[in-house]
């Protein structure tokens, strides 16, 4: 049967085009990777009742469903409302409404998590309910980015590949009357982490502070509580990274030991940022080629804007992205062909 399909709208309304003429692949969103098992059986239905009876885990922990024939996608939209009303709205807080016409946008792609410290030892922070709040600020929007959230600077997630990266951390505490020498602290942080602790001459521990990664590898072996974690939140924040074949980039730190309250105010200023960028137009970008468009200290007054830091917050005065540039002379061009940035006459 042949089609004549409009791909993009089909695609906004959260459905990939398949190499098979006329079929498409759902995405699920599943803000955090967590979400009650009884939507699996949802998935199931649709997967054998839709689709070709198989099922793909996005690479973005995302659940995929093939093999959707375009005459059925109004069919299947209807059927997911429940789903995107239980996990983006009544989960999430996302306000929006849902009917019966599926995703509203594809936007920002699916909230990435680790398991974080709900499950993970290493954890150090709940990366589910950070996940959640910040789909509730960046969704739905047609703007282009790409988030995860690990749970510890191990970046189980790959949280350094993504426009942002959110990483726990958390100061460490250290009790030098608990403290009996053993040096467990001190093998663990050289063979794990950044190697910046050492026994004195006093058999206590010294510590190289400006190179700590708040990871928790000493409070986690510590055998009599002399370290512990602190009870304060802390993020670490890393910018711009991305995959693709033009030129593909780990991310770059752009804010250490901040809370809570400043990740989110920052991922509140991020659709306005975009809409100012694009000149207001809803381009399917990513959100690392708008950081790079405006170029770094533009970016930062922008998705600062309003954002109170707390006392130990560092942010980095500049960042020199390192590109590996797989094709020769990718950023030379005619000045004809230089993008615009920020609303235009």
């Amino acid at each position: 049967m042949n089609h004549d399909i409009d791909i993009k709208k089909v695609r906004i309304n959260c459905f990939r085009q398949s190499k098979v003429p006329g079929e498409f692949m759902l995405m699920l969103r599943v803000p955090g990777a967590l979400i009650q098992a009884k939507h699996l059986s949802m998935v199931q239905e649709i997967c054998e009742r839709w689709g070709n009876g198989t099922f793909h885990m996005g690479t973005r922990q995302n659940m995929d469903i093939p093999g959707i024939k375009y005459e059925y996608i109004d069919e299947v939209n209807k059927f997911i409302k429940d789903y995107i009303e239980e996990v983006d709205v009544e989960m999430c807080g996302v306000d929006m409404e849902v009917g019966d016409y599926g995703y509203p946008t594809i936007g920002a792609r699916n909230i990435m998590s680790c398991i974080g410290n709900a499950h993970c030892i290493k954890g150090n922070a709940n990366t589910y309910e950070l996940a959640r709040k910040i789909e509730k600020l960046v969704f739905p929007s047609h703007y282009h980015i790409k988030v995860a959230v690990a749970g510890c600077p191990n970046d189980c997630v790959k949280a350094n590949f993504n426009d942002f990266g959110v990483i726990g951390i958390h100061k460490q505490e250290y009790d030098i009357d608990r403290c009996i020498g053993c040096g467990s602290c001190v093998d663990a942080c050289k063979h794990h982490a950044t190697g910046v602790l050492s026994l004195n001459a006093n058999n206590k521990i010294d510590k190289d502070t400006c190179c700590c990664v708040g990871c928790g590898e000493c409070s986690l072996i510590c055998p009599t509580g002399a370290w512990s974690r602190g009870t304060k939140q802390l993020y670490r924040v890393t910018l711009g990274g991305r995959t693709g074949k033009q030129n593909p980039r780990a991310g770059k730190l752009f804010m250490n030991w901040v809370t809570e309250e400043v990740v989110l105010g920052m991922f509140g200023n991020w659709q306005k940022f975009s809409a100012w960028v694009l000149d207001y137009k809803p381009e399917y970008l990513h959100g690392g080629h708008l950081i790079d468009r405006a170029g770094y200290k533009v970016f930062m007054k922008h998705i600062l804007e309003g954002v109170e830091l707390n006392p130990e917050a560092k942010v980095a005065d500049d960042i020199y992205w390192a590109e590996n540039e797989q094709r020769g002379n990718m950023h030379v061009m005619p000045i004809s062909e230089h993008k615009p940035c920020g609303p235009q006459e």
